[in-house]
């Protein structure tokens, strides 16, 4: 049976949008939570960061090296069902630790949603058409923006931040089962064991996949790029809701508006011109695109920063300004970084080396940024008042010239890795002749 490659790519890209979604919709209404269950700064940035992170990250490892072996449509499918019954628990939780163990939950089954599906999205799409699909898929945590932040702000004031998570948790529950029921792994089409047993890897210790992965410097160097950059990128996100509510005194409502079209047209934008750029202008050119990463990377740092300095955003429509084209430059390597990575690995290891990505990533980013943004903002306040997390946050910033820098360096080695591991036929195979191109 033949599956029509776009439906894939959209069912995919509509689930990696209710992926991210809780996570804005957590940001927006940090806030009410902290007055609902009489939490600190720090607790909440730690509620927001390694309580989820520590166990999507983690966890991401043997999902993904059962994904390079097992049927992917299911585990989507399974992960799906799980973060959607556990972001609707959110909404019942009464104290500090009852939220943090349904945010660790949250994370558990977030984590078999992005390795899989960039490993599915992989069999389905030639090297010279991944830019552009994986531009595609990322465009689905553009969409969580707009729909996230939109839905959270008004939601909560509407219903408050409980039924709010039910609301946006529940539709999940639909996807998974479509997943399931309509989308089909290329590997089940496979019609003998010793096919099966070279495509999947089976044999290959994990030590041995983990250090044929790791001897790619280019992919050392975009994963320390990415880490470094979540680290900031997570770290302004999830308390940037916050900043303007305490710098600017806006209500969630039109606060969640803003930010909706603000991050969701900036980043659907900007991720679409990422991928159409280095699908039109940088075909199989793996090292101009590096090199354009890591331009826009530190033209994005700068024009984030200039929303934090009070001269240069007095107001809040300013500092909305300065977020949005900060948004519309970093957005433009969602596709590309990852495309590169695809190029970089055999398909029976994608999985694996896109899950690492997101370990290191995580870990870093999402687990320390906002628990690092928080405690510095406590520290700040003796000092600064209300305005200890603008500073925080600006304090931040110069760190997006080290994850440019770390783009660079990886554009120098990409051709050269390229060529050592071309001769591994799997790879070739993956690259050119997709399992699926319906």
């Amino acid at each position: 049976m033949r599956v029509n490659k776009n439906y894939v790519l959209g069912l995919l890209t509509v689930m990696l949008c209710f992926n991210y979604m809780d996570r804005f919709a957590l940001g927006i209404v940090l806030p009410d939570i902290k007055n609902d269950l009489q939490l600190s700064d720090s607790q909440l940035g730690f509620l927001s960061g390694m309580a989820f992170a520590l166990f999507y990250s983690f966890l991401g490892i043997p999902i993904a090296r059962w994904a390079d072996r097992g049927n992917r449509t299911t585990i989507v499918a399974l992960s799906a069902a799980v973060w959607s019954v556990a972001v609707t628990l959110c909404g019942v939780a009464a104290t500090f630790l009852q939220l943090l163990l349904i945010r660790v939950a949250v994370g558990i089954g977030e984590a078999g949603c992005v390795p899989p599906s960039l490993s599915l999205l992989a069999d389905y799409f030639r090297r010279d058409e991944r830019p552009r699909a994986v531009a595609v898929y990322m465009q689905g945590i553009s969409a969580s923006f707009i729909v996230g932040f939109f839905a959270a702000g008004w939601l909560n004031e509407l219903l408050g931040w409980r039924l709010m998570f039910a609301v946006i948790g529940a539709p999940g529950l639909l996807l998974a089962l479509l997943a399931r029921t309509t989308v089909k792994d290329p590997r089940t089409m496979r019609q003998t064991a010793t096919t099966h047993a070279a495509a999947t890897g089976e044999g290959e210790s994990f030590r041995i996949v983990l250090a044929a992965i790791w001897r790619i410097g280019t992919f050392r160097h975009v994963l320390y790029s990415l880490a470094v950059n979540w680290f900031l990128t997570y770290g302004t996100l999830q308390w940037t809701p916050t900043f303007f509510v305490r710098s600017f005194g806006l209500r969630t409502g039109p606060l969640g508006s803003w930010l909706a079209v603000i991050y969701g047209v900036s980043s659907l934008v900007g991720t679409y011109l990422g991928g159409e750029w280095a699908t039109r202008h940088a075909n199989r050119n793996e090292r101009l695109q590096l090199q354009g990463m890591a331009l826009i990377t530190a033209v994005s740092g700068v024009l984030i920063a200039f929303m934090f300095v009070p001269a240069l955003a007095p107001g809040y429509f300013l500092a909305l300004l300065w977020l949005g084209l900060s948004m519309l430059t970093a957005a433009t390597v969602n596709g590309p970084q990852f495309a590169v990575i695809q190029a970089l690995i055999p398909a029976r290891r994608q999985a694996l080396a896109i899950a690492i990505v997101y370990l290191c990533g995580n870990l870093v980013g999402l687990g320390l940024g906002p628990w690092a943004v928080g405690a510095l903002s406590d520290w700040l306040r003796p000092w600064v008042a209300d305005e200890s997390l603008r500073y925080s946050m600006l304090l931040l910033c110069p760190g997006f010239i080290w994850s440019a820098w770390h783009l660079w360096l990886a554009s120098k080695t990409v051709n050269a890795d390229m060529a050592t591991v071309a001769d591994d036929s799997q790879y070739a195979r993956s690259n050119e002749q997709p399992y699926l191109n319906s």
